[in-house]
């Protein structure tokens, strides 16, 4: 059996090391992560897995503090080679006094760790210590990873850490964002590595093709929880008899269960997708709308929002405004768009000239009347579902903040084209009311997960390309 990799995290306080090792083990509760000093104060071991095994044993340790005075205190021992130095202080007194913490990271830096990956925040100047820490650190004679840090932000200074690793011999480097990681970071980082540990080579290149199967998983299984999400929602088919439609408050209640019902499943689908990305229950919510306020769920009947989502659809403009909505209600569907303000929307329609219209849907109301989902809305749930799918395969596991996703009212154009193709596709979910999960009438499963296989294939165009 292949010995794991074993590779000591180190740098100055507050880095991000510990971030880092949450977003490459996937473990959002690995550690502490905080803006104090001096987070870390202790030696901790966290493993990758890969089919069960460890396949990299990771050292987060304390943040190095006082490298100019430890630097000093280096050069004055008396020895052969700097690696003799380093191994003369971690036996000496000063290891337990005043660089006790900086001995916790050169112990685990010269133990049996294979590599260090020296954790640089770009966004600091290239001070003295900084300068210091990188010497000692070569100083122990193991190959060393730079990983820079934060290099998405404004005041990043990227170019001049560049050139101090330069001057400092350290030609390998990665840039690996752990809030917000690049697409492929990862795999770069471990295939990167592999130039410094050739021993170790095949072992590395094994991990970064598993990484990307993984990676292509965990997409696959977002698109399977959008789609499932999708058929809830289109196969909703809900029965109010006529006489109690004609009761303004019994009909809105009706529209508000209705409504409920398509958060419920709305939030499972959230859920589910923050669990397929290895996220806490809550860590991400779609965020309001700018003008329209309220909360993401809200939206999906926004009449504002649904009248877009119905231009991007062919639909005109009235879908989820107005008038557009009593055809529907006439065809014994009923937009969940207008459902709100059906009341003011009849009344409008009369007093407009549309008593023809009027007529038709009286007769209509003589019947029961039944409550579906319409494209619009089916539209704005998969929008929010796929951004909010997208926004977590590209957040890092350290973020302290809770995502928030703002809603589009593009029909979900970017990144992966035109939804039209999916929303035809959910058509046969509409004849099968059995299909919604938590009915309690369910039929025909192999079916459902036959078009929910189908769904899935096609929202996976919406992620945009993989990482080569």
């Amino acid at each position: 059996m292949t010995e794991p990799l074993r590779i000591a995290i180190v740098g100055h306080t507050n880095a991000g090391k510990t971030s880092l090792l949450r977003t490459l083990t996937r473990q959002v509760d690995f550690g502490e992560v905080s803006d104090r000093p001096g987070t870390t104060r202790h030696a901790e071991a966290v493993d990758l897995r890969i089919d069960g095994a460890v396949a990299v044993r990771f050292i987060d340790t304390p943040g190095l503090e006082d490298s100019v005075a430890l630097l000093d205190y280096l050069n004055s021992l008396e020895a052969d080679s700097r690696p003799e130095r380093v191994r003369a202080f971690l036996r000496g007194p000063e290891a337990q006094r005043a660089f006790e913490q900086e001995a916790k990271v050169l112990r685990a830096l010269t133990g049996d760790a294979d590599a260090a990956m020296v954790v640089i925040d770009t966004r600091e100047p290239v001070l003295p210590k900084y300068r210091a820490e990188i010497e000692i650190l070569t100083w122990c004679a193991k190959p060393i990873m730079p990983v820079l840090n934060f290099v998405r932000y404004l005041d990043t200074r990227r170019d001049d850490w560049h050139q101090m690793l330069l001057e400092s011999n350290l030609h390998a480097r990665v840039e690996f964002d752990v809030v917000a990681p690049f697409i492929g970071s990862e795999r770069q980082l471990y295939g990167d590595l592999a130039t410094l540990l050739p021993g170790r080579r095949q072992q590395l290149h094994a991990i970064v093709d598993a990484l990307a199967l993984e990676a292509r998983d965990r997409r696959l299984a977002a698109c399977r929880v959008v789609a499932s999400g999708l058929i809830d929602v289109a196969a909703m088919r809900r029965a109010l008899p006529a006489e109690e439609f004609a009761d303004e408050l019994k009909q809105q209640r009706f529209v508000r269960a209705f409504q409920d019902d398509v958060r419920r499943h709305a939030r499972r689908a959230v859920d589910d997708l923050l669990a397929v990305f290895a996220f806490r229950h809550g860590d991400a919510e779609l965020a309001e709308i700018p003008q329209l306020g309220g909360r993401w769920e809200d939206d999906l009947f926004n009449p504002e929002l649904l009248k877009e989502a119905g231009k991007r659809l062919g639909l005109g403009a009235m879908i989820g405004a107005g008038l557009g909505v009593v055809a529907d209600v006439a065809m014994a569907g009923l937009s969940l768009g207008a459902a709100t303000t059906l009341g003011a929307t009849l009344g409008g329609a009369a007093s407009g000239g549309w008593k023809p219209l009027w007529r038709k849907l009286e007769n209509r109301l003589s019947g029961v009347q039944e409550l579906t989902a319409e494209a619009p809305v089916l539209l704005l749930l998969a929008d929010h579902l796929l951004g909010l799918a997208r926004a977590l395969e590209r957040r890092g596991h350290a973020a302290m903040d809770k995502l928030r996703i703002e809603a589009s009212v593009d029909g979900g154009a970017a990144p992966g084209g035109d939804l039209q193709p999916v929303l035809r596709a959910l058509e046969p979910a509409r004849g099968h009311p059995d299909w919604e999960r938590g009915s309690g009438k369910r039929r025909g499963d192999s079916d459902r997960q036959a078009l929910e296989a189908a769904l899935a294939r096609l929202l996976s165009q919406h992620f945009g390309p993989e990482a080569a």
